[in-house]
């Protein structure tokens, strides 16, 4: 997810983020070369090559997710979930939860103590619906770890998708622009949209990432095959989901009755 702010008179696209983005006028990194074969496996996956950037682990795309050499080069199904016209979407890949799974998540010390508390919020959304997939802070022997980003990261957080019936295992914070003491619902909005990718969600915006971010139409990419309406959502506009791809600075976000709906679709 991204907002708009300043850095030393740059204006920038962040993050919620996911959920969390990336910088989207002008970059405060080098824009690294990437080749048109490596745009085209983006593209193939699904994705919009706009404003794709090379990363620590793989490629940034959609602002604030990672895709890795690995993901890149498997066979994809190109299929996505949808919600209405500007709607929930899903990877191919989900978490297999069978009756019930508990996905265990620690938070490095390199975040400060705020952001456990923030976490803990997260965290006390998704188990309040009562899903198939539950969630529990643990210290060692995790299935994601939220981690401090470095400093010069061009996001303000950042995940991936699922993959062998498992989440992404991380999630960096940049911890460096949202401070020691952001707002616990804040960052928590921000930290679910991300856990939220970590478990096969895309952007609720996916088709026009400018009705949350403003600016320009940005389409993040259409997927080759199938699109899946789940039954009894909306076909307008949804102007409080937790995965809108950008969200405004001390904003809350918790489920709404949409995202409701696509949560208990999928787990």
């Amino acid at each position: 997810m991204k907002k708009n702010y300043r850095i030393k008179m740059l204006i920038c696209a962040l993050l919620l983020g996911s959920t969390a983005c990336s910088l989207n006028e002008e970059e405060v990194v080098e824009k690294a070369a990437i080749s048109k074969e490596k745009l085209q496996q983006i593209y193939d996956m699904g994705f919009g090559t706009s404003d794709v950037k090379v990363v620590e682990g793989g490629y940034l795309v959609e602002g604030d997710i990672l895709l890795t050499d690995e993901q890149l080069n498997s066979q994809q199904d190109a299929k996505f979930l949808r919600v209405s016209e500007t709607e929930q979407y899903r990877t191919t890949n989900l978490v297999s939860v069978g009756t019930g799974r508990t996905i265990k998540v620690a938070i490095s010390t390199s975040l400060p103590t705020a952001y456990v508390t923030a976490l803990d919020e997260a965290i006390r959304r998704y188990n309040a619906e009562n899903l198939l997939i539950k969630f529990q802070r643990v210290s060692s022997s995790y299935n994601i770890l939220l981690t401090k980003s470095p400093s010069d990261a061009p996001y303000l957080a950042s995940a991936g998708f699922p993959s062998g019936g498992n989440p992404y295992n991380q999630v960096l914070v940049n911890s460096t622009y949202l401070g020691s003491s952001p707002g616990t619902n804040y960052l928590a909005t921000i930290l679910a949209h991300e856990i939220g990718h970590c478990i096969g969600f895309r952007h609720t915006d996916y088709m026009d990432r400018s009705y949350s971010c403003g600016g320009a139409y940005t389409n993040e990419g259409a997927s080759t095959v199938g699109a899946i309406h789940i039954p009894g959502t909306p076909t307008t506009a949804d102007a409080t989901s937790w995965m809108l791809a950008c969200v405004g600075t001390g904003q809350n976000r918790p489920f709404n009755s949409n995202d409701r709906t696509a949560l208990n679709y999928l787990y």
